[in-house]
Parts: C-alpha cells; structure tokens; sequence
C-alpha cells in the first residue's frame, strides 16, 4: 500500500499550500482529478522526489521513502508526452529498463518479450520518431515492465492519443497494473479516462485530496 499522510508542500510565492493525503492499493489504479494548477503535478513530483515536502510521511508497505533520492525510488513515471529517445530504436528505449550490466542475450529476450506483451513485436528496430503517438506509449510500457518497480505514476498519459488508441492504451495500463500489481496513480482531467480504470477517486480542492 502507498500512503501519504499529510504530505506538506508550498511553491516560493503561493500564499497557501498542499498537504496530501491519500492510499493507493496494489493491482489498482487510483485516479486524482482537478482544475489546471490545481497541485496534480506536485503530488507527482513529490511521490516521484523531484520535490520535499516541508512535513509529513510517505510510505510504501511501511517502508519511508522520503529519504529516498528520485532514481532510488520504486517508482516508474509514464508523462503525456513519451519520454523516448528518438534517435534510439524501440528496442534499444525497452532495453533502458533492464540494469546495467544485463547480459546481451537476456536484455535481447527480456525486451522482445516486454515489446510482445505490449502487442509491438513488430517494432523493436524502428527508431523512436517514426512511431505513431499510441506506439511510443505501447513502447513506454514496456519499459516500465522491465523496471519492476511497484509503483506507476500517470501524468495525463492518455491525452495526446485518438479516441480508439486512448481506448486501447488505457485498457492495456489497467491490465498491466491488475497483472503485476502495479500501484498505479493516474493524474488526469478526463472524466471517462477515470471512470473506465479507476477502483479509487480523488479530487484535489483547495490544496486537499477528497475522496469522490
């Protein structure tokens, strides 16, 4: 279980701030919903430790993650713009979630297994900027399944992507997360994004995580 109790943090300048409390269960995706600027972001990049909170606790099955730096935490980010390098392959971008050191033979099965899992096993040579919006989210997926970190942090990841391969992407991240237990954390402004995945909602308001 994640848990954030009363996690504080307040930008240089803004008269108010956050403190964010909120649980989320493995093999679920748990969505937070709220008007632009609203804090969806920060409460992302506090998870993730590209922030520090002021005061609070952030835990993962009890475990403290605060003292924690960003690259130490069990934590994946998918954004709504893919984080691809484009002039690489799909196979060599899979092949970023593997250790370093990963012997050649196995990072080569591990990602054409991940790639399959995704429904590209076509792809794995094509380079990152001739693949369509929904295959460099396919490909991003794979990636984190080769990471193996428990929890996924969803940043809008379906905003960019045509009605039908939203629907397709969006059913494959709920697969995925009932599969490998993911902890899944869906930031978005699209009702039916929310409403087709989520067992847990959240709205921010006010600086605050509501329960809806």
């Amino acid at each position: 279980m994640l848990v954030l109790d009363q996690l504080a943090y307040r930008h240089p300048g803004q008269p108010t701030g956050y403190a964010f409390s909120l649980e989320a269960a493995p093999g679920e995706i748990t969505a937070v919903s709220g008007a632009s600027g609203s804090g969806k972001s920060t409460l992302l990049d506090l998870i993730a430790g590209f922030l520090a909170p002021s005061s609070g606790s952030l835990t993962l099955d009890g475990r403290d993650l605060l003292p924690l730096q960003p690259e130490e935490r069990p934590v994946s980010i998918l954004f709504q713009a893919d984080a691809l390098f484009e002039h690489l392959s799909a196979a060599s971008n899979v092949a970023l979630g593997l250790p370093r050191g990963t012997d050649k033979a196995e990072k080569d099965a591990a990602v054409t297994s991940a790639l399959a899992e995704v429904g590209l096993p076509e792809v794995g040579r094509q380079r990152g900027d001739t693949l369509s919006g929904g295959q460099k989210q396919r490909v991003a997926l794979a990636r984190t399944l080769l990471r193996k970190r428990p929890v996924l942090l969803l940043d809008e990841p379906f905003s960019a992507l045509d009605d039908a391969t939203r629907a397709a992407v969006r059913d494959l991240v709920l697969t995925l997360t009932k599969r490998e237990g993911w902890i899944t954390l869906l930031v978005s402004h699209h009702v039916d994004d929310i409403d087709a995945v989520a067992t847990r909602q959240y709205r921010i308001a006010e600086g605050r995580l509501l329960l809806s």
